[in-house]
Formats: C-alpha cells, structure tokens, sequence
C-alpha cells in the first residue's frame, strides 16, 4: 500500500518555513577526502593499479554531512560532535564555516584522531582504497560531560533534535539522555515562551500543522540508527534504520512490502520508538507510526554515488517536522531529496530549488 503523494501546494508551504529553523545535530563528524587520479596501468610490485594522483576534494561526512545538508535547505543548524587536536580538525572547521555551519558545539578530544576518510579513486569516480583515521571507543570522563553540556545549552533553541550515529562514540547514553531532556514538554514550555520569534506560531504554524512544536508537546527526536545502540533510542520520535539494520534488528527478511511493514512494526516495539521510516534504495521507504503506514516508492531516476542519502533523508526529516509536517509528509519530502542526492558523487547537499523542482515548483 503506497501512502498518498505530496501536492505541489503542500510542499511549497511546508518548504517554505524551512529558513532560519534551527535544528540540533548531535553525533559523530567526520571529513572526507577524495584523491582522484587515472588508472593506466597496474603495479609491477603487487597486483594492484597504480593511480597518478589529478586533484584532491573535502567534503563534509556523518553528522558534520547532516548538518550541511540541514544549511544547504535553508535551516540554522547547531553541531554538537567529536574532533581530535589534529590538522584534520583543522580541515574539518575550515570546511564546516564554508558550510555555513557553527563549529562551537565541536569537543576536543586530544586522544583520538579526527574521524577521516581518505578515499582514492577514479576519474570515473570508481573507489580502489579507503583509508580510515579513527578511535571508536565511547567518549568517556571529561569529553562525555563536555558533550553533554553542549547537549543542553544548544539544544534550549532547538526545533528539532537529531542523532547521526555511526558508532564513532560520540553517542553515548548519557548524551542520549541528555537529548531525551531536551525533547521534554518541559523543555517545549520554555521554548513556546518566545513564540513571538519567527519560528513559533507566528510563522503560520497551526496547532494541528503535524510535528510542529507547540506548547507542553515534544520537540522532535529523529535518529539514523545504528543497532548495536538499538535500547538507547527509546522514546525518539522517529528512527530511521534502513532495510539491513531493519534486518539485523528484527533478524526479519525485507523483500517485499508486507515484509517492510512487520519487520518496521517490529522494529518500532524493540526501539521504543513513536515511528520508523525504513530506506529501502530502489524500492523507496516504507513508515510506520500510527497515524500511518505504507509505502514510498522511490523517485531516483539516476544513481551515481548513495554515499551520504541517508543523511540527507534526516536533514530533510528533522526540518520538515520543525516546520509542522506530518510524518508521512516529512518522509515524501525526504524521499524526493534523496532522489537528488544519489545522483551525485560522494556525500552532496540539496538546495530548495532542486527540492521544490521535484514537485513542479
């Protein structure tokens, strides 16, 4: 059963409210650098090609991606992460004030290298090796509390709260709680007392306008899972696993629509979670809450590189329920921006524009 498409009419206003929302982005940054070069022959000292080196590129991966993406639609995103004291970290805040993106909620850790990914590959964009810098152990003592103060004090602003986590230990159950604590009807309370400003209700949002904030409610938690961290999650709005972490979590097949709909059902009751949006590639999305359930066929005509959807999907996801979407809406439109991003190489942004272009707009 496919959910009913989103009118032009409804995403234009939907998209409209997107600048200037801010969001909260808490999880695990990361640079990626790509080293292109051509391939004519092949080593004479091992089995492998030799690569002449053309051009290098940085772009922004994991959360640090999430947050571009969240500022490349318009949004005011707030990051909240782990960087070594390294001339990567370096690379990174450099790339991240391009972005148009604060680095003020980056801690240091001296103990660990910046989170980088060097890739080599092609001029047809075709990868040979990736090289990764990492630790990936739990931030602990000083770096944890200092997370989760950021957590707290740049969260208060926030409109929408979202985890990036690739188990690069910036996710933490503490930190969890922490986010937990900002989504409170409490913490919406304190928010709605300034709806005067241009991201209350007087930017048009009606108490029934779907994931809105509005007095004594929630703010919204959305989280791109990873399972082994699957019990932290409870109480998040919305998880976003896609179809082989639905797998492992619910150790369920996810072939067809009706596998996708008890294997998110599934999934929903082991995470404590309100929704799942499961991203199943080719065969689009499939949500579970319960004001809805169904599928979203997927829009991508062409795919270069899927290297970084996911993160555009919750980019999309986290400002879409800022500005008062429902969550099936908020999926439609995280669905065609993801139709966008996987037609470019490595992880990419979507402008307003090209969203807005999807719908005729």
């Amino acid at each position: 059963m496919n959910l009913p498409p989103l009118d032009a009419g409804r995403a234009r206003d939907l998209v409209g409210r997107f600048a200037g929302l801010p969001v909260l982005v808490v999880g695990d940054v990361m640079l990626d650098r790509f080293i292109v070069g051509r391939v004519t022959r092949i080593s004479p000292e091992a089995p492998v090609p030799v690569v002449r080196f053309e051009s290098e590129h940085l772009r922004l991966g994991g959360a640090a991606n999430v947050a571009h993406n969240i500022a490349a639609l318009g949004g005011r995103p707030v990051l909240v992460g782990i960087v070594g004291a390294d001339h990567a970290a370096a690379r990174l805040r450099d790339e991240l004030a391009r972005a148009g993106v604060s680095a003020d909620g980056l801690v240091e850790d001296r103990d660990r290298p910046t989170t980088e990914k060097v890739r080599i590959v092609t001029e047809r964009n075709q990868q040979v090796a990736r090289i990764d810098y990492e630790r990936d152990a739990d931030a602990s003592g000083d770096v944890e509390v200092a997370l989760v103060e950021r957590v707290a004090r740049l969260g208060l602003d926030a409109r929408a709260l979202l985890v990036s986590d690739y188990l690069k230990g910036a996710i933490t159950g503490a930190v969890i709680d922490a986010l937990r604590r900002c989504a409170s009807p409490a913490s919406a309370d304190l928010r709605s007392g300034s709806l005067g400003s241009p991201h209350g209700r007087s930017a048009g949002l009606s108490p029934h306008d779907g994931l809105g904030v509005q007095a004594g409610e929630r703010i919204p938690l959305i989280v791109d899972p990873k399972i082994p961290h699957l019990a932290c999650y409870a109480g998040a709005t919305l998880v976003t696993p896609n179809h082989h972490e639905a797998e492992v979590a619910t150790h369920l097949r996810v072939r067809t629509d009706d596998d996708a709909r008890l294997a998110a059902r599934d999934f929903r009751t082991r995470a404590q979670c309100g929704a799942v949006l499961i991203t199943r590639g080719e065969q689009g999305m499939w949500l579970s809450e319960p004001g809805a359930e169904g599928s979203i066929p997927s829009v991508a005509r062409e795919v270069s590189d899927v290297t970084g959807a996911g993160d555009t999907v919750v980019a999309t996801l986290s400002l879409a329920a800022a500005a008062g979407a429902t969550m099936a809406e908020a999926a439609a439109l995280a669905n065609q921006a993801a139709g966008i991003v996987v037609g470019k190489f490595g992880p990419a942004t979507v402008t307003v524009e090209e969203l807005l272009e999807k719908f005729g707009i």
